[in-house]
């Protein structure tokens, strides 16, 4: 699969999603929001609703040439980080994706629900999640940090809503590099 697809789950946290995309399109990312099923409309966990650009039924499966510029992103909220972990052809995909060279990235609850059902990639890995979210990666053998957002190789974590921009912004150096984003981070007058 290819591109950068942040996708979302009734539920999902507002402000993780939108704001994580915002950042990543003022940086020239094309990002791509993804409905778990064929409904365009995805609630958020504040009741706002949004309209999905792509669905995971339809979307290409091929992983051949995929790169770390290839990003699957999993914003939190509940029970949208919930059903993100539960949804067994998303993880099917996102291991698939991993395994051939593709980057991952959650925030909030997510990290802890849906990265941890990564395997064999946690021996030491630092990450950030939401407090209480933390326990399952640390068995795993990750190393937790309340850092608003962690890069550790192809795997982005973000701590919570209140650091959506962060995580947004860590992403997009790891995709543009830190010129794109110091210039982003700078116009959002962040400096």
């Amino acid at each position: 699969m290819k591109g950068v697809n942040i996708f979302l789950a009734d539920g999902f946290e507002d402000v993780e999603a939108l704001a994580t995309n915002d950042v990543l399109r003022r940086g020239g990312v094309d990002t791509t929001l993804v409905a778990l099923t064929d409904d365009p409309i995805v609630e958020s966990s504040h009741g706002v609703w949004v309209t999905a650009e792509a669905f995971l039924p339809e979307l290409d499966t091929d992983h051949a040439g995929t790169t770390a510029e290839d990003v699957m992103i999993f914003p939190g909220g509940m029970p949208g980080s919930k059903t993100l972990a539960s949804c067994s052809p998303l993880i099917e995909l996102m291991r698939a994706h991993y395994a051939a060279g593709g980057s991952v990235a959650a925030i909030c609850a997510a990290p802890g629900l849906v990265l941890s059902q990564l395997e064999g990639v946690w021996d030491g890995t630092p990450f950030t999640c939401f407090e209480g979210f933390q326990d399952c990666l640390i068995a795993k053998g990750a190393r937790f940090t309340p850092a608003p957002a962690v890069r550790s190789g192809r795997i982005v974590t973000g701590r919570s809503a209140g650091h959506a921009v962060a995580f947004g912004l860590e992403l997009l150096r790891g995709l543009k590099g830190d010129e794109v984003a110091d210039k982003v981070r700078h116009a959002m007058y962040l400096d």
